[in-house]
């Protein structure tokens, strides 16, 4: 396996709301029980890691993927509306669990951003699913340091490296291309700090 091949599944976008849970959960100063740490880091890994990883070797079972890198736009459309929905559910559910309207947000705003992902492959655009969830997490760290007035600069600017270790292996894999990969980072990016603005303001 090359490098850049290693780099897209080692970082693979699944991976990335499970670190906004992990970040939330215990890097923000607040107090949230350890029980309810350990209930809503179940959900996050039964909703973004199994159900995902599931549903996907169900559909490559069917035939309606040839792989787990979802290649071509064909491929994607069904899949990410699956995606879509689990992430609106997830943060329906976290709603309903007092002191984390932050994180379920996190969710909602990723759901959004995914069915941008799939209105823009009506358009013949594969936007990377990849820059979206680090882009989706600059944004969701960005509106929590800007909300609980910390000071997350070092964290941001190591996800701001990480994308272009991760932009920079789906070109050269040719999954993307260059537009693809910036429009998934700014898709991942926008929604997160758009979404709490008008959840605070409805």
């Amino acid at each position: 396996m090359s490098f850049h091949r290693f780099i897209s599944s080692f970082l693979h976008p699944i991976i990335f709301p499970l670190l906004g849970s992990v970040f939330y959960l215990f890097v923000l100063p607040r107090f949230i029980s350890n029980e309810r740490k350990i209930i809503i880091l179940l959900l996050v890994f039964i909703g973004t890691y199994l159900l995902p990883v599931f549903l996907l070797y169900v559909l490559k079972q069917l035939k309606m993927i040839s792989s787990f890198h979802l290649p071509s736009i064909e491929e994607r459309k069904f899949p990410l509306l699956l995606f879509t929905f689990l992430a609106t559910l997830i943060g329906r559910l976290l709603f309903k669990l007092a002191l984390i309207n932050d994180l379920a947000i996190y969710f909602i705003a990723g759901g959004f951003a995914l069915l941008l992902v799939y209105f823009f492959l009506w358009m013949r655009l594969k936007v990377s699913i990849h820059t979206m969830g680090v882009g989706g997490l600059i944004g969701f760290i960005l509106q929590l340091s800007l909300s609980y007035e910390q000071n997350y600069l070092p964290v941001t600017a190591f996800l701001f490296m990480l994308f272009g270790v991760i932009a920079n292996a789906r070109l050269q894999l040719r999954a993307h291309t260059f537009k693809e990969v910036i429009l998934g980072l700014i898709i991942g990016f926008i929604p997160q700090l758009l979404v709490p603005y008008i959840y605070q303001n409805i």
